[in-house]
This record gives structure tokens, sequence and C-alpha cells, in this order.
């Protein structure tokens, strides 16, 4: 399963080849081998497809052995690249089942690489691999990632795309066989039948043809073999909260839901948890692109945080998963750091506002004060009201509404969102909702609704700001007029501090304009400014600073700085700024399969003040 090397000498072998050979240290087998996987397999399927790398010393004795030698070798040379290809990602990452798969074919693969091609060095190069595996078994013990089978559906397109590239390729390199002169068209059918063992349109002379027939058949079987393997193999969903866990979260958090803005949030139904050995306290969180990421501060009494850190990581460990967190608190973050020994960036800064101080009077206020009294002179009024106060009726309107106003395919938020609206469980959460009667409402599904905000609780005395909404024919400044609605109210529900948005970078914004401030800073400050065209980034900052609120820093925690390029790809997945799932027909069919809605979170650039992360 390997090649030639001119002059089979050790000095010739790479690196990382050689490293093999001495016996690495135990912790770095797993990103070794995946190196030099990656290594041996791209020599492999270049020995499989240029004709130049398929010759050895001996190659003279083998040309007189019975059988087509070299098609055959060519064929396994391209099959054993691709699959150690495949299988490279996940011996880094310790997979218990990529190791396996990489024990059995390269010992099958260096001996028939000695017996039909006889390459001494990349025998000795696919058995010391081997080695390495079966004597450092004991680092590959990572569990499965969360799947599903419509994994075999990316496999069979993706793989299938590489596959029929390559086969264009092997097609091609041929030059001097080739009878005549055919078209692109030609060798893209060529192609295409070789793949399900047929003969194509192209001719070559002599041997080449039962090479390329070869090569293009493993391509095509080894295409149906991982497809058929993928959508056969056990299932392995993602955690979900069961109604147990959520029955035990929502006791912690009715008993330490005052702590974090964020709390509630945990109460997302396609999260998983951990607990604590003493169940005082919990992690939630999601796994994606293989990185664990938690949200907010751990869930409960904060002496048993530790205890639920610590079962957090092995978690992580267990699955070979990059542990992240996404929007703690200050002390949050502390805690991460000391016991985990992770590192902190702040992310940005969310805006608090006290009830108590809140007032429309003065200067600084002017521009919400006279926003709010010209939309109430349009006639638009305002009803603040729990979720257990309004009728499934209404509720069932206000769903609707929110669903068809947030005017992208794609639900986003997770962190900062709860992903439902007007659940029987969440009777405390609060609606806040904006109306008018006009000539459209006799003929609207929303009746007279035009805006709606939504509140879920932060303890026993705060809430927190999860989504908003409006009608686009309504009058602009609905954001405006339900923020301030609630805080009037808020007194009456008995709420005495509101959670709005989280306004990413806040600090370096604000900083970046003031007198005095650094060519660095104000680079940064610039830098931030120009991404805003396309995310809320200091929108979200001056519709938070409209109501002079107090900014509670938020921070990302991460293992190595190397880790926070995978870390953010994977939020924006998760709060659904990046959509890399199934084409839409299969992603609708999907989504409706799925018990759980995603998160009501408003699309980027859609709405002033929405709750993101």
């Amino acid at each position: 399963m390997s090649v030639t090397l001119d002059g089979d000498k050790l000095g010739s072998v790479p690196r990382a080849v050689r490293k093999l050979v001495r016996g690495p240290r135990p912790e770095a087998v797993p990103a070794l081998v995946g190196t030099a996987c990656t290594f041996v397999g791209l020599i492999d399927v270049a020995a499989g497809v240029f004709p130049r790398f398929r010759h050895s010393r001996m190659h003279t004795l083998a040309e007189v052995l019975p059988g087509a030698l070299g098609p055959f070798a060519a064929a396994l040379s391209l099959s054993a690249g691709v699959l150690l290809l495949l299988l490279a990602h996940g011996l880094k990452r310790r997979k218990r089942r990529a190791w396996r798969a990489a024990v059995a074919l390269l010992p099958a693969g260096a001996a028939a690489q000695f017996a039909y091609r006889h390459s001494v060095i990349g025998t000795v190069v696919s058995l010391a691999l081997c080695y390495l595996l079966v004597r450092h078994r004991n680092e590959f013990t990572a569990l499965p990632d969360p799947r599903s089978r419509w994994w075999a559906l990316a496999n069979f397109v993706l793989l299938g795309a590489g596959s029929l590239g390559l086969g264009l390729v092997i097609v091609s390199v041929h030059p001097g066989r080739v009878v005549g002169n055919p078209s692109i068209a030609d060798r893209l059918q060529h192609v295409l039948y070789g793949m399900f063992g047929f003969e194509g349109p192209v001719d070559y002379a002599g041997v080449t043809s039962w090479t390329v027939a070869y090569s293009l058949g493993a391509l095509g079987l080894l295409t149906a073999v991982t497809t058929i393997y993928l959508a056969f193999r056990p299932e392995h969903p993602a955690a979900r909260l069961t109604e147990e866990d959520e029955v035990r979260l929502r006791a912690l958090l009715d008993k330490h839901g005052g702590r974090d803005s964020l709390g509630h949030f945990a109460l997302r139904r396609d999260k998983g948890v951990v607990f604590s050995p003493s169940g005082k306290a919990a992690v939630c969180y999601r796994v994606v692109s293989g990185v664990m990421l938690a949200s907010g501060d751990p869930i409960g009494d904060v002496e048993a945080w530790p205890g639920a850190i610590e079962r957090f990581m092995d978690e992580a460990k267990a699955h070979s998963w990059t542990p992240a967190v996404m929007g703690c608190s200050e002390t949050g973050g502390e805690v991460w750091t000391r016991e985990t020994g992770l590192d902190a960036l702040e992310l940005g800064d969310e805006a608090v506002v006290d009830v108590a101080d809140f007032s429309l009077a003065g200067r600084a206020m002017r521009n919400v004060r006279q926003m709010v009294k010209r939309i109430e002179r349009a006639g638009y009024e305002t009803r603040v009201r729990r979720v257990r106060d309004i009728g499934e009726t209404e509720l069932a309107r206000i769903r609707r509404a929110a669903a068809d106003w947030r005017g992208t395919d794609t639900e986003r938020g997770f962190s900062m969102a709860l992903g439902r609206i007007g659940d029987p469980a969440d009777g405390d959460c609060v609606i806040a909702t904006a109306h008018k009667t006009d000539e459209r409402t006799a003929d609207s599904p929303y009746g007279d609704l035009k805006a709606v905000i939504h509140f879920v609780p932060w303890g026993t005395d705060g809430m927190s700001l999860e989504l908003m909404r409006r009608d686009r024919s309504a009058d602009p400044g609905m954001n405006e007029l339900l923020i301030v609605a609630s805080l009037q109210d808020a007194p009456r529900l008995g709420i005495a501090r509101i959670s709005l948005n989280f306004a990413m970078f806040r600090s370096a914004l604000a900083r970046g304009e003031r007198l005095g401030a650094g060519p660095v800073l104000r680079g940064w400050r610039g830098l931030l400014i120009f991404l805003s065209r396309w995310f809320q980034i200091e929108s979200l900052y001056k519709f938070n600073a409209k109501f002079r609120p107090r900014w509670e820093p938020r921070f990302v925690v991460y293992r190595t700085s190397r880790d926070l390029p995978r870390i953010s790809f994977a939020a924006m997945q998760a709060e659904g700024f990046v959509n890399v799932g199934l084409p839409r027909p299969f992603a609708r069919r999907f989504a409706s399969a799925r018990p759980l809605p995603c998160a009501h979170a408003p699309a980027i650039g859609q709405e002033h003040g929405a709750r993101t992360a």
C-alpha cells in the first residue's frame, strides 16, 4: 500500500516516517500517525494515477509473472491511498473505529504491494505504521461522534465527486497511449462507465486500457462500499435533553437561576447535559463539527461547578472533541480556566438595564422618547404579559407570526436563544406585543398583531431577551416601543432587571472612538465597522446603548489559540450563521422529521436589537 522510493534508503524517507522507526512519545502517536497516513495516502494515490510512479527495481521480473499485475497494482495503490486519506483525520482524533480500519488495511496493503510491486521500503513503511498503531492501541479510544445516516448521502456526493475528478485525471495521464482524440465529454463518459464496471468510449493501446479500467472500477467500488457502510452502520444521534434532564435543570434554575441571565437557555431541547456527581450543577452543550460547545455558565450551585466541568471535560476527552465555552460570565470564566487549564478571551458585552434606574426623561433618552411618542400617536398599543396569561388561540397566532416574520429559511441562535415560544412549560416567560387596527387587520392571519418580543426568566426578579420580530409593513421603531413598554411594565411583573442584547466586541468599538485612541485600536474598530456591513456588530452596540445599560463582559473559553478558528466556525454553525447541511429539499425533509424546532433567534441584518451571540 505504498510506493517505491528511489534508492530504497531510509535517508530518502520523510522525517515523519523516520520518527515512526525511532518510536515517538505515546501522546504524540495519533497526530504523527494521522500525518503519516496522509503522506502515504497521497503518494499511493499518485502511484495509482501517474505511470512513472508505478515502476520498481524489480519491474522487469514482475512483468514475467502471470496475471495483469500492473493494472491490479495501480488499482490497489489508488484504493489504499484514498482509504488512508479518509482515515487520517479520524486517527488524529484518536477514533477507535479509524484505528481498527487502519490496522486491517495496512498489513493487507503491504502484503499485496510486496507480492505485486516488490517495493521493500513501501512495505516497511506500511508495517511500521501498523506496528505503531498496535503498540499504542490504548491511545485510540475515542468514541464516535453524533451522526445519522444522512452522512451516507454526504459521502456519496462528496466522494463521488472526488472520484469523478480523480477519474478524469486517470483517463488523461496517458496521452501517448490514447487512440484518437477523445473530447472532454467522451472522457467524462468513460469515467462514469468505468466506475460502474463498463467499457467507455476511450480506447488505449496495450495494457493501459486494463490499468484505467481497474483504477476506475476501484474508485466506483470504493464509493459504493463506503456509502453502504455509512448507510447501514448504527446511528449515534446527538445528545438531547430528556424529560428527566429538563426536570432536574428546572429544579436547579429555581434555586440558582438568578446567577446568570443565560441560565434559562440551557433548557433548549437540542442540547445535551452532564451533571456533577452530586447533581447540584450541570453543563449543557452541543457538539458541532467535532467541537463540544457549552454556553453560558454552568447551572446550579457554584461550589458544585467543578464537578460538572470535570464531567464535561471527561466527555470531551472520551470522544476526542474540542472543548469550548461560549458567552460565559467573568465568574464562570475564572472557574473554567482554574479547573481545566483552558484560556479565556473577552468576546463582547451583555447589556443589562436595571428597571429602577430606567427613565425616558433627560437629554440622553430624547431620541428614544421621541420615537416611542411618535409610534404611540400613530395608534399602536402594547401588551406585556406572562405566557401563562395568554390564551392558546393568541399564542398560536404569535407563534405563527414569529415564524413568518423571521425573514430567512434558517433559524438562528444557540447560546442566547431558547428555540421555542409559548411552550406550556415556559409559563414564566414574558411576551410583549404591539397592536394596531388598520385596513389590513381583517385579512391578516395575525389579526392586529404588528410586533412581538419574547423574554425568558432570569431568576425570580429578572428576564432575558430571547427574540424580536415585527411585521415589515409596521412603522419603524417597534423594537424600541416594546422594550420601553417592557421596562415600564416590569415592576408590575416583579421584574427588577432586564438583559437585552449581546454586543460583540463592544469594548473595542467604544474605546476606538474615544479621544486619544491609538492607531491599532482605531484600525481594529475600523475593521469591525467594515464587517458590520454583513454582521450586526456596530448596530447592536448602538441599539443597546440607547437604553443606557450597564455592560457585563462575556468570554469564550478555549484550549489553545490553534483551536480558535475551528471553535469560531463551529459557533457560527450552531448560531445558524453558517449552514453546511444537506441540500434544501433533503434538509427540509430531515427538519420535518425532527421533533424539536431550532432556535428563534433573528437573522443577522434582519432586526436591530436581535439577541445574538
